[in-house]
């Protein structure tokens, strides 16, 4: 997965965060909600809400004016949906990051979402900590899923066919092709199938991907260091041929359910 990360190379991303704050699109209906979580964001010097917009022609016209580096963006929005509304917020602003932040529990949204190019699918019962570092994954290149919606992605990607993706609210412009289900569903390789290229303690770590657990809180509960960790995710991508956590997730959860 391409990161779309304002700050160039992730390795090099503690450092730039020094120096850029990240500017947010907050796209939401609600107004009391929209309004308490800009205030809650608005109070942490990492992040800038340039804009927040109640539906997706608002949301288009901030996208075009402030180029945020990433959209916060609920679903059920009035006229178009959040998920339609994908496609047309990438092609205004390619390499800006969407993360959806929904009530809805749908396994079929959840799919939908990261098959139209969502770089992440949030509850809004997520702590304000936790959101805090999934906009920081997200921009460093990293899929990120509500750890509760992990079993339900697998159940949404497995033996479910390609959809076709969402027009654009505005049909003039070209048509974004999205991800395919496929990109995001691991293709059983003979090595994935048993996954005996790795070793116990990769093994280890695979299954704490698959709780959305990140490398420091993986680091505490193995007793290793987090560089360790990252040595070890690394391996477990080049030996399976991943490309991103969600898709080591959706491997790992499920080899446990079959």
């Amino acid at each position: 997965m391409r990161p779309c990360n304002p700050f160039g190379r992730a390795g090099n991303l503690l450092e730039s965060r020094r120096m850029k704050t990240v500017r947010l699109l907050v796209v939401d209906d609600h107004n009391l909600f929209r309004r308490g979580l800009v205030a809650l964001l608005s109070q942490d010097a990492r992040f800038e809400v340039t804009s927040q917009a109640g539906d997706i022609g608002e949301a288009l016209r901030c996208v075009e004016r402030d180029r945020p580096d990433l959209i916060l963006l609920d679903n059920h929005l009035p006229g178009v949906l959040g998920i339609d509304g994908i496609a047309s917020l990438k092609q205004a602003a390619p390499g800006t990051c969407i993360l959806m932040l929904t009530v809805s529990e749908n396994q079929n949204d959840l799919a939908a979402a990261l098959q139209a190019g969502a770089d992440g699918y949030l509850l809004k019962t997520v702590e304000l900590d936790h959101l805090s570092e999934f906009i920081l994954k997200a921009l460093a290149g990293e899929s990120v899923v509500s750890p509760e919606m992990m079993t339900k992605l697998v159940t949404a990607f497995r033996g479910r066919p390609s959809v076709p993706a969402a027009p654009l609210v505005t049909p003039a412009e070209a048509t974004l092709l999205p991800e395919t289900l496929a990109e995001a569903t691991p293709e059983l390789t003979p090595a994935r199938e048993n996954g005996d290229s790795l070793s116990a303690r990769e093994r280890e770590v695979l299954a704490l991907i698959a709780l959305g657990d990140s490398n420091k809180l993986i680091a505490r509960k193995l007793d290793i260091a987090e560089t360790t960790v990252k040595i070890h995710v690394q391996h477990i991508f080049r030996k399976l041929q991943f490309t991103s956590r969600v898709q080591a997730a959706v491997y790992a959860t499920s080899r446990e359910q079959g």
